[in-house]
């Protein structure tokens, strides 16, 4: 075959260059993706705008702020929820805490602070509320004590029978705390968590911390069957034994009366006891004499 018949090469055909493209389109995404985060981090957008605080009555909101460590400004995502809700639910008073974030710029806190379980009086005369797990917040200037919580007195600050008792109250209903107007310590060599309540229906009980739990609900229903007996007043210990004796003649029991004077002035008055052995076991009542009138009740034993 000559050469002039020979058939012409074909030109060859480009390759696509969709590779190419797509790496530039990945570049510019990738690009444009910063410029935005870097935009919305310098924005107003990813700072906070506002903190919200519910569930406090006794503590300052701006307490509960500081101790949270951020402020409006700060930058929204720079703490975590867990890291704030740890930091608020250490402090004092503070049961426990939660946080949570909304976009954008919002940070709700929500606390739970522990209840009041008794009142006290200051040694310079301001009133005082005792909460669950000890902690001591001032009452505002002219607020009243209500009645349906004891005073504590006689207690030093650090004694951890105090915190041991706030605790214990703390997990009683305040029903079953509305008869008891006043608490105070009578540690013995058998009992050094041994208190003294008195009631406003005219009694003084003697029990330990420990015991509380069990007998202040047998309190209502032991106080009831004395005054079925026409007993309204006089000494109960409710420890191994629960029994009741009479006042000492000689001495007047601590009526409400005085209860109030002592939240006026801070100082309680204690009403004597009978002559009962100060370990708090199973003492008898000292003899009173007799009047020719009415008998005097003889000593009431019930069981625990």
């Amino acid at each position: 075959m000559s050469e002039d018949r020979k058939v012409p090469a074909l030109p060859a055909v480009p390759k696509p260059r969709a590779r190419t493209n797509r790496k530039l389109l990945i570049f510019l995404f990738i690009f444009f993706a910063i410029l935005l985060v870097i935009l919305f981090f310098q924005s107003s957008l990813s700072r906070v705008s506002a903190i919200e605080i519910q569930g406090n009555e006794l503590m300052a909101s701006e307490a509960i702020g500081q101790a949270s460590q951020i402020a409006v400004g700060d930058r929204f995502f720079a703490v975590s929820s867990a890291t704030i809700q740890q930091r608020i639910a250490s402090m004092p008073m503070i049961k426990s805490a939660e946080v949570k974030k909304h976009f954008p710029g919002i940070i709700r806190i929500a606390v739970e602070e522990f209840p009041k379980v008794a009142f006290q009086i200051a040694a310079d005369g301001k009133k005082q509320a005792v909460l669950a797990d000890g902690a001591v917040v001032q009452l505002a200037a002219g607020s009243s004590i209500p009645l349906d919580m004891p005073i504590l007195t006689g207690w030093t600050d650090g004694d951890p029978n105090k915190a041991a008792l706030c605790k214990v109250l703390g997990e009683i209903p305040e029903s079953a705390l509305s008869d008891i107007s006043e608490i105070k310590p009578d540690p013995s060599e058998s009992y050094p968590d041994k208190i003294k309540l008195y009631t406003r229906s005219q009694f003084e009980v003697y029990t330990t911390i420990a015991y509380l739990p069990e007998k202040i609900d047998n309190l209502p229903a032991y106080i009831a069957s004395l005054q079925e007996d026409h007993i309204t007043s006089g000494v109960i210990k409710m420890l191994e034994v629960e029994y009741h004796a009479p006042f000492d003649p000689n001495e007047e029991p601590k009526t409400d009366k005085d209860a109030s004077a002592s939240q006026k002035t801070g100082n309680s008055t204690s009403s004597p006891s009978p002559d009962t052995n100060k370990d708090g076991g199973k003492a008898t009542a000292k003899p009173t004499p007799k009047p020719t009138a009415k008998p005097t009740p003889k000593e009431t034993v019930k069981p625990s």
